[in-house]
């Protein structure tokens, strides 16, 4: 198939994109239309057929099994490594949560950190009395800022590094594996929140040598809300354990009873997964690996950020706070003389772009994704432009339809 028809068939397997411009991925994503008929199958059949059978609870086993093989694909891992969560966040609790954590030591983060990896931080802190670093690496543009900031936060007692891979707020893609070598000198454990990678960018976590690496099914991998994965090397399954506090439950034993851990990371999953959402986050990547193909979601993806950056640096009046250099597929700015969201509900209303803000940067935050067009960016950054040449009380009044009728 040519590009255009590739990306013609793309689209029309996501029904939502017709919906609006598309540009809050970075949340969450637009399901394909058989991720969704799959769904309904399975909800279906559960309120006709009912979920009792043991032969059904067997076929939820291998769901499950499909679904830790789909993430070990996209992340470069082997399927006894993956366990299923409910979340990046929920990820980043366990992971977190898993060490043998006492009063003196301490936990590094960076001074960007998404409110998921940041919870437990703060909880540890207020709890046991764990005291809590911050690097700061800007906006995370420069990677040996970024390296001396944590150079200096690893001191002596530091425990764990708790680190985006890419920034939620700026869009940056921090130098992971630089950050992991740095800490294994010093014996402490690399947890990586991958919710802004996994699915956007190519992700190898045997390259970043972290110690665990966490997803969300709904942002680039386009499944459902509410499932997500957690990769854990197996050599730190001794050093990052289920807490007895959290995560525990029959779900974590081996088969035999005997009250031992599993031998690999389903030793993390918990009771309670809702199934149609298994199978869809199994479809959701399959139909990302094997229909569109990894390779045409991360080039195309990375290339339409790109150009939307570079669309969005050349608008006077606007500033560009996302690193075009060191990019992924989030892409943060600022309009002058506009509060983000003022902006926002005029982009909404004038182009009918989806996107979020940024409260932390005071900012707008676009994710622009592989099924995203080139004609959608031309009308997104034409909304822009207008907007940067007006205040909000000189900004032309918006076209309006008459409806014609009785009174």
């Amino acid at each position: 198939m040519t590009d255009a028809d590739k990306l013609a068939a793309i689209r029309a397997a996501l029904p939502a994109l017709a919906s609006g411009i598309h540009l809050n991925t970075g949340s969450v994503g637009p399901m394909p239309a058989e991720v969704v008929a799959a769904m309904t199958e399975l909800e279906t059949y559960e309120r006709d057929i009912g979920r009792a059978h043991v032969d059904y609870h067997l076929g939820s086993l291998e769901r499950m099994a499909e679904a830790r093989a789909g993430v070990a694909a996209v992340i470069g891992s082997d399927l006894e490594e993956v366990a299923l969560t409910h979340a990046t966040t929920d990820g980043m609790n366990i992971a977190t949560w898993g060490l043998d954590w006492r009063p003196s030591d301490r936990a590094v983060t960076t001074t960007q950190e998404h409110a998921g990896a940041l919870g437990p931080l703060y909880a540890l802190r207020d709890r046991i009395g764990v005291d809590l670093g911050f690097a700061d690496v800007g906006d995370g543009s420069d990677d040996e800022r970024t390296l001396a900031a944590f150079d200096r936060a690893i001191v002596p007692g530091t425990r764990l590094v708790s680190v985006s891979h890419v920034l939620w707020s700026t869009g940056a893609v921090l130098p992971v594996a630089r950050i992991a070598a740095l800490a294994r000198e010093r014996d402490v454990v690399v947890v990586v929140d991958g919710a802004q990678a996994a699915g956007a960018i190519p992700v190898s976590v045997r390259e970043l040598g972290a110690d665990a690496y966490a997803v969300p099914a709904q942002k680039w991998l386009l499944g459902p809300e509410g499932m997500g994965a957690l990769w854990v090397a197996r050599g730190s399954l001794d050093r990052i354990r289920p807490s007895l506090t959290g995560h525990f439950s029959l779900a974590s034993y081996d088969s035999r009873g005997k009250g031992e851990w599993h031998p690999d990371a389903r030793r993390f999953e918990t009771a309670g997964y809702h199934r149609p959402s298994v199978v869809g986050m199994a479809r959701a990547i399959g139909w990302l690996s094997m229909y569109v193909g990894l390779e045409y979601v991360h080039r195309r993806g990375r290339a339409m950020a790109r150009r939307a950056a570079d669309a969005l640096a050349a608008v006077p009046g606007v500033e560009l706070l996302t690193p075009r250099e060191q990019m992924a597929t989030l892409v943060s700015f600022r309009i002058g003389g506009w509060a983000p969201q003022a902006a926002l509900d005029e982009l909404g209303a004038r182009v009918f772009a989806i996107a979020r803000t940024i409260p932390l940067l005071d900012a707008l935050r676009i994710s622009v994704g592989f099924f995203t067009s080139e004609e959608e960016l031309d009308r997104f950054i034409g909304g822009v432009r207008l907007l940067a040449e007006h205040t909000p009380e000189s900004l032309p009044a918006r076209r309006i339809l008459p409806i014609l009728g009785e009174g």
